[in-house]
């Protein structure tokens, strides 16, 4: 039977996840690698004047940096980050319900972009690939993002929404680029980026 490519490249590496999303671990699971889940905080601020992928690239890689003294020679920390752009604005995670009302309405019957950034961090060396994603939503009535809010709860999520829930059944007009990225990892360039880096 063939092998695995991406995990044979990984097979003297040991990679970490340095992050608690299901939909990222879910993501690195179907890619058919070996890996473990260490998540450590970090306060995501960043400088005002950065836009659109300067955020999540900045927040990628600001999650690494706890890890960077401890990191042994074959390990790989992957981290990422997940931005909303919509209109020169940064659409983060909602707080409550009156907050991702506000997002989704603002979001409703037009175009944003997702952007995911994926920092791969070594003691030797650190990387950081962005995807983006451009999706039009369309026009939701009050009564479905309310319903959406109260059924799904989506203040873990960038822009108060996950495309893989209800409202991006119902309510995906357009996508160009890719699904995943989206969901929160562009797992093509993840898997172009590892292949080349151990190569």
């Amino acid at each position: 039977m063939t092998k695995n490519p991406l995990k044979e490249k990984l097979k003297d590496k040991k990679i970490i996840l340095g992050s608690g999303s299901p939909r990222r671990k879910m993501f690195l699971e179907e890619l058919g690698i070996d890996f473990e889940v260490r998540p450590k905080s970090v306060e995501e601020i960043y400088p005002e004047e950065l836009r659109g992928g300067e955020i999540s690239e900045y927040l990628a890689k600001l999650k690494a940096t706890p890890f960077m003294n401890d990191l042994e020679d074959n390990q790989i920390v992957i981290t990422s980050d997940t931005v909303v752009w919509h209109n020169g604005v940064s659409l983060a995670k909602a707080a409550n319900h009156d907050e991702a009302f506000k997002m989704l309405r603002t979001l409703s019957g037009d175009w944003h972009e997702v952007i995911s950034s994926v920092c791969f961090t070594s003691k030797h060396f650190q990387k950081t690939v962005s995807g983006v994603t451009k999706v039009k939503l369309k026009d939701f009535s009050d009564e479905e993002i309310n319903y959406y809010i109260e059924s799904c709860q989506p203040f873990d999520k960038a822009g108060a929404y996950g495309i893989q829930e209800w409202i991006g059944m119902i309510g995906i007009s357009e996508i160009q680029g890719s699904y995943n990225n989206v969901v929160g990892l562009p797992t093509d360039l993840v898997y172009e980026t590892l292949i080349n880096l151990v190569s």
